[in-house]
C-alpha cells in the first residue's frame, strides 16, 4: 500500500486519468472528490462488496421485464 499525506486543495493523480483531490479534512473525517473518465466505475467500498448481489438482481429483473413483453 502506498501512503501519502495530502493537504486540502491536493490531488493524487492515477495513470488511468483519474484525479483524486482532498477536499476537506477534520479530525474524524476526510472529504475527497474523485474526477473519473466515464469508463471508470467508482465505488464505496461497502457497496462494491455487495455490487455482485446488485448486479444478479438487475439482471434477474431485466429477464422478469422482457419476459413480460
Amino acid at each position: 500500500m502506498l501512503v501519502l499525506a495530502r493537504k486540502p486543495g491536493q490531488a493524487i493523480m492515477l495513470s488511468d486519468g483519474t484525479r483524486i483531490v482532498v477536499l476537506k479534512a477534520t479530525n474524524k473525517c476526510i472529504r475527497l472528490g474523485i474526477e473519473a473518465p466515464r469508463d471508470v466505475v467508482v465505488l464505496r467500498e461497502e457497496l462494491q462488496k455487495r455490487r455482485p448481489q446488485c448486479e444478479a438482481t438487475s439482471r434477474l429483473n431485466a429477464h422478469q421485464t422482457d419476459a413480460e413483453k
